[in-house]
């Protein structure tokens, strides 16, 4: 997205139910005095958006404020932010939905349709209902429709609440006692102010909603902090223009412009407009129902990108952050914030629905301003696109007046802050329980994953028979001299559950003169190596605790060649913990002699792990001193378009790798025979390995399993890490379970 859609996603999310909804309501609690609680809700909110300018020009990730608040404060303020904003924007979708559903079930009414009841849920929460469902299904359509919907609504409202603001203006001054409307101007005095303030402040927020769009919108550093001034410099004087000409313009008979304003609550610009013109009312009807579309749709958006991001870094399950394979859109987060938003609007009024979302949003701003403070000071190497200028001072008082505000709602609508305190409360304890621990491992697994994407290898030999330990050993070698890698041989000596752990430690001298040998060989390689003896009881364990301890991110192990049933459940047991660690792994079937290594070949396939393979092979190839043969093999129905995309994937990654290497191209009747033929010329063959699921491993035999028996040489299986789908997802997703062949 440009600067345009990105200043509209913020425009759209803004004016929806803060105008067409909550006007009404906010008029009744603060009389005329509802102009000074915009203007003020206006000055709070762009010394927000500051803040977010700042952060926003800087940080270019999908999540906005929780991202910021995570890395400039503590950890549990990261994870609260996130689950605060994530329930803010749900809330605030409820809000524009239960809008929708009043001005749509208004709609049919004049047209003399009456809407049904449905069981208990009355005509304006069901049609509530079919809009939140109808606008996340949009979502997770994808983004390009998002932004081409939204930029249309977002239009057209503004043109309706033009025409608004001009008949409004023509009919407030064509009264001759136009004046008495605004008088008594602080009918209820600063507190009606305030209470005014914190109700309609969610009409200020969708600036918010920019920043959680960073990863899609171009030059983020230069539209971010443009996008987010240049939205609420729309919405502000539209805001304020529309409170003075539905105070002024009303035809309110003896009762105060107000408390008829009041009356009529999410309808109430619908019956000013009525006064207008012939169909004023009915444009209003069509504006509100655009406006609260627009602002469903983007605030959806928003909503599903807060959750994504937790799932991205596991402080939900890893689900939240899969992405559509067609659509690219982050569905199961959109889902499920799908399900909060119907349950919000089943079960709350809309007073309440919209003060607990005001509650969310002051407590989320409160935190962001104090991230922008602390990260200002921490992260001064932050290439910002816009300062906040006189710091702090600016954001200390966003600070003091967010919290009091959010404070100050609790004489409004006691319920929304129980809401409040329930959803705060219950964060906390799945932080305690579930995301604190994740939230570490994921951290660690992040940074194996960058030295590995660096290739900063420190490489695990797990030694398990005297008879493979030179193997291993000079596979080890080979990526060592390559990478600059410090090896580690690791020999676990397991004990039976229920024997004491020292028990094991008879066997250490006879482990010990074969792991010098290897340490010395090591030495007069020039190679930085180290042993250890770990006794465990079980060797997954043993593996895991030293990957752990010695951060680790390669491995390498020893298979036999041909297996029954008992070696694949030994090796599947293993495997299966071993893809859980942020790892790449090499697996040797049979015995290496280097002196016999001169043709290495490498079936070119479409797997990860085959692009691993061809990212080692140089090493492998260099260490033997041995000629590198890359095959690819067709079947005669392969039709011409994919054996040329497979070439050209192949030539790709050759180029990439700076492989200097023979290409060979055979014809066979399967992939297994042709290179099973191509086999018989070479040494040694390097691929990708086998992945899938316990069970899959245990009682199957993949192709690279077929492959690594029949072939006459030793055979090197080598594995990309792959996050592993849960078996109900792999079981309803076939196409992707042999993604490795």
């Amino acid at each position: 997205m440009g600067l345009l859609d990105a200043t509209m996603i913020g425009v759209g999310a803004m004016i929806g139910a803060g105008i067409f909804v909550l006007i009404g309501i906010a008029a009744g609690v603060a009389g005329p005095a509802l102009i000074i609680a915009f203007v003020l809700n206006g000055l709070v909110a762009l010394l927000t958006a500051m803040s977010y300018a700042e952060l926003g020009s800087c940080f270019h990730d999908a999540g906005g404020g929780y991202l910021w608040v995570k890395e400039g404060l503590p950890k549990w303020n990261g994870f609260l932010s996130g689950w605060m904003s994530w329930f803010a924007h749900a809330m605030a979708c409820g809000l524009y939905a239960l809008g929708f559903g009043a001005y749509f079930e208004h709609t049919l009414h004049e047209v003399g349709f009456t809407f049904p009841y449905w069981i208990f849920l009355s005509p304006q929460k069901l049609l509530a209902v079919i809009a939140a469902i109808v606008f996340a299904y949009i979502n997770i359509r994808g983004a390009s429709e998002t932004g081409k919907i939204g930029n249309l609504v977002t239009i057209a409202k503004i043109v309706v609440l033009a025409v608004f603001i001009g008949f409004g203006i023509e009919m407030m001054f064509s009264k001759a006692n136009w004046k008495d409307s605004f008088s008594p101007f602080m009918a209820n005095g600063w507190s009606g102010v305030f209470k005014a303030m914190g109700l309609s402040f969610i009409a200020f927020q969708g600036f918010e909603v920019i920043a959680q769009s960073s990863e899609e919108i171009r030059n983020p550093r230069k539209n971010i902090p443009y996008a987010v001034f240049l939205s609420l410099l729309i919405v502000i004087p539209i805001y304020i223009m529309v409170a003075v000409t539905s105070l002024g313009a009303v035809n309110s008979g003896d009762m105060k412009s107000w408390d008829y304003l009041a009356l009529h609550k999410e309808l109430a610009l619908v019956e000013v407009a009525g006064h207008f013109f012939i169909g004023g009312g009915i444009m209003i009807l069509i504006g509100g129902i655009v406006s609260t579309m627009s602002a469903l749709n983007a605030t959806i958006y928003s909503s599903s990108r807060v959750a994504f991001a937790m799932g991205r870094d596991r402080n939900f399950p890893a689900y939240f952050s899969t992405v559509h394979s067609k659509n690219f859109t982050p569905h199961w987060a959109i889902l499920i914030s799908l399900v909060i938003i119907v349950f919000m609007v089943v079960l709350l009024p809309i007073e309440d629905v919209a003060s607990a979302a005001d509650i969310m949003f002051l407590l989320l701003f409160f935190q962001v301003n104090i991230a922008m403070i602390r990260l200002r000071k921490t992260r001064p190497d932050l290439d910002r696109g816009f300062v906040v200028p006189f710091y702090p001072y600016l954001s200390i008082a966003g600070i003091a007046m967010l919290l009091f505000l959010a404070v100050f709602m609790y004489n409004y609508s006691y319920k929304a802050w129980i809401v409040t305190a329930v959803w705060i409360g219950s964060g906390l304890l799945i932080y305690k329980f579930y995301a604190a621990k994740r939230e570490v491992e994921h951290a660690k697994k992040i940074r194996a994953l960058e030295r590995i994407e660096k290739k900063q290898y420190k490489i695990l030999v797990c030694l398990a028979n005297p008879a493979t330990f030179g193997s291993l050993a000079h596979i080890a070698f080979a990526l060592a001299k390559k990478h600059n890698a410090e090896i580690i041989f690791l020999n676990i000596i397991e004990v039976h559950e229920g024997q004491q752990l020292f028990s094991g430690l008879d066997e250490k001298n006879f482990v010990s003169p074969d792991l010098d040998m290897l340490e010395e060989m090591a030495f007069q390689a020039d190679i930085q190596a180290r042993s250890i003896i770990r006794v465990a009881h079980s060797i997954s364990q043993g593996i895991i605790d030293t990957v752990s301890e010695d951060d680790c991110n390669f491995i390498v192990m020893g298979h036999h060649k041909a297996t029954n049933f008992f070696d694949r459940l030994f090796y599947s047991a293993i495997d299966r913990v071993i893809q859980k660690m942020p790892l790449e792994t090499a697996i040797i079937h049979g015995n290496l002699l280097p002196e016999k290594i001169k043709t290495i070949l490498i079936p070119f396939g479409s797997s990860i792990n085959t692009r691993l393979a061809m990212e080692i092979g140089p090493a492998i190839s260099d260490y033997f001193k041995a000629k590198l043969k890359i095959a690819v093999v067709f079947e005669p129905n392969t039709p011409r378009t994919l054996k040329r995309e497979r070439i050209r994937q192949m030539q790709y990654l050759i180029d990439e790798n700076k492989i200097s290497a023979e290409i060979v191209t055979i014809r066979a009747r399967n992939i297994l025979s042709g290179i099973i033929k191509l086999s018989r010329d070479a040494d040694l063959v390097l691929m990708g390995g086998r992945t899938g699921e316990f069970l899959e491993l245990l009682f199957l035999k993949s192709l690279t399993q077929e492959i690594t028996e029949r072939v006459p040489c030793p055979v090197l299986w080598v594995k990309e890490y792959e996050e592993r789908l849960p078996i109900w997802k792999a079981v309803l997703s076939p196409s992707k379970r042999r993604i490795s062949e």
